[in-house]
Formats: structure tokens, C-alpha cells, sequence
């Protein structure tokens, strides 16, 4: 199956799972599964529960269902991000994939509880459907301790701290901001899905470099969408970056410099998983995909 078909396919399966997950609910507390669901279906691309499948997958070929709980609450954890990112007092955004911002349609206490429930509910999918995994109970926990590590004060939310608080405009701060907040989620993906596959640790090894890499490479390629992306197709507004004066690698290191780092980021990503072999090769096509994308 070429790259775009089996993308597509994975990205359906992954909706369809988010519902079953998460259903509409018509109780007294129906307003805030709206509200969820709102955020959760506005259209993402499912870059990480699709990455976690896809190293899962080089293991245990076929066998998708056992990891899917854990690729939807990744999904989860990413979609309350960008909730609370958008309120007003983080990033103040009014639109998010082409769509107004869940505290614009909800409100802010609304926004707030939403984000604070898909938080609550990943570990609830988690928890309720180990049975349909096929993991031992040690892995499932591994992965589900990797998963909340990630997501923390060590990992996004502390990078969201990082850059709340700019101490320097280095490169190295810049890094080290960015392998938290973007990194560490996509450094989760592939890492459950190495772990839960059964990889080596070696195997292990050469996947996290390659998520390190491909998250730095990923949120280059988000600042220089920031400042050449059609609006249109971005799905909000483009030059907030320097309009608010963020630290980015367009505001450090300008276009070109981060366009070369992008390129560099991605090869070093791909050569990370070279001696995987054949197995890898969906790895490496996310990774061209991700370096092309629009949006």
C-alpha cells in the first residue's frame, strides 16, 4: 500500500477509536463531552498515535489493536495541549486548524475543564481496555508511566514553561525548550510503541534518537510555516511568532539557516533507523512526509 493510502487508513482508524473512546453524551455533563469532542475532531493530522503505530507495527505486524488505546490517549493528551495553549492567558489564539478555538465556541472555564478532562480520560482508556491489548500488565504500565513522564513537568508541560519564561535566545535554549514541549510527546510515540512491540534495547535506542531528531525537525518546520504558509491552507493566522516576539528558529537563526537545519534535523532522523533495515521504512516516509507538509 503506498505511503498516502496507508496514512489515510490509519489516520480513519484512529477517528473512528477517538469516538468509540469518547462518545456523545446526553447527561447532565453533556456540554463538556461537546466540548471535547469539538477540540478532539477539528481536523488533526494524527501525527503521533500514527508514529506509535507505526513503530509498534515494525514488531508486531497486523497487531495495531493492541497499541490503539495507547495511540488514542496519546492523541488525547496532544488535543487538551492545544485547548489550553490557545486560551487567552498562553498563546490568546482564536483559531486552530481552520476552526474557531474551543474557548471562543465554549468559553474559557469550559476550554479549561475540557483540557483537563481529555487529560483525565487518556489514562481512563487506557486503564479500561488493557484487556484488548494483548500486553502483560508490567509493559501496559511501563508505557502508561512513559505516556504521563512525557506529558509533565519533564517533558510538555515543562517546555511550556521554558517558553513562558525565556532565560536566553540561544540555540541550545532553544533545544532544549523544544526537545520538552514538541519533542517529548513524539519521543513518547515512538518509545510505547518500541517498547510495547518488544524491541530490543538497541532498537530502542536508534527509535528514540530518530523521535528526538524528528521532533526538533518537526517544530522547525512549524516556525517557517509560521512565516511562509498560505493562511488558508495553515488553518490560522501566519507571523504571530514575531508579532509577539517568540523565541523560534525564524526569530534566532532566520528562514534560510532553519530551512538548512530542517533538512539536516530530518536526515539525521532517517539515518538514525538506517541499520533497522527494511522494517523501518514507514518511519522513514512520515518523516519526507512531515518535512513537505503545508500545514
Amino acid at each position: 500500500m503506498d505511503f498516502k493510502n496507508w496514512y489515510d487508513l490509519k489516520a480513519r482508524k484512529i477517528d473512528y477509536h477517538l469516538n468509540l473512546y469518547l462518545p456523545e453524551s446526553h447527561n447532565r455533563q453533556k456540554k463538556i463531552y461537546e466540548s471535547m469532542r469539538y477540540s478532539l475532531n477539528a481536523g488533526g493530522k494524527r501525527v503521533r498515535p500514527i508514529l506509535m503505530i507505526a513503530v509498534f507495527e515494525m514488531f508486531k505486524p497486523n497487531e495495531e489493536a493492541s497499541i490503539m488505546p495507547f495511540a488514542c490517549a496519546l492523541e488525547m493528551i496532544h488535543t487538551y495541549s492545544l485547548i489550553h495553549d490557545d486560551l487567552p492567558a498562553m498563546d490568546d489564539d482564536d483559531l486552530r486548524r481552520g476552526k474557531l478555538t474551543n474557548h471562543k465556541v465554549y468559553g474559557e472555564a469550559m476550554a479549561i475543564l475540557a483540557g483537563d478532562a481529555l487529560l483525565n480520560k487518556a489514562v481512563e482508556t487506557v486503564l479500561q481496555n488493557q484487556t484488548s491489548m494483548n500486553l502483560s500488565p508490567k509493559i501496559i504500565l511501563s508505557c502508561l508511566e512513559m505516556l504521563m513522564r512525557s506529558s509533565g513537568i519533564e517533558g510538555m508541560i515543562g517546555g511550556q514553561v521554558v517558553d513562558m519564561f525565556v532565560e536566553e535566545r540561544s540555540k541550545d535554549y532553544l533545544e532544549y525548550m523544544h526537545r520538552l514541549k514538541t519533542g517529548a510527546l513524539i519521543r513518547a510515540a515512538c518509545q510505547i510503541g518500541a517498547v510495547a512491540g518488544g524491541a530490543s534495547e538497541n532498537e530502542i535506542s536508534k527509535i528514540t534518537d530518530y523521535a528526538d531528531y524528528l521532533g526538533l525537525a518537526f517544530q522547525v518546520k512549524d516556525d517557517i510555516l509560521d512565516v511562509t504558509a498560505v493562511e488558508s491552507e495553515l488553518g490560522k493566522p501566519t507571523g504571530s511568532d514575531e508579532k509577539n516576539d517568540k523565541l523560534t528558529y525564524i526569530t534566532l537563526l532566520g528562514l534560510d539557516e532553519s530551512e538548512k537545519l530542517l533538512g539536516q534535523y530530518t536526515h539525521q532522523a532517517i539515518d538514525s533507523i538506517k541499520h533497522l533495515g527494511e522494517q523501518s521504512y514507514r518511519l522513514v516516509e512520515i518523516a519526507e512526509y512531515l518535512l513537505e507538509r503545508k500545514k
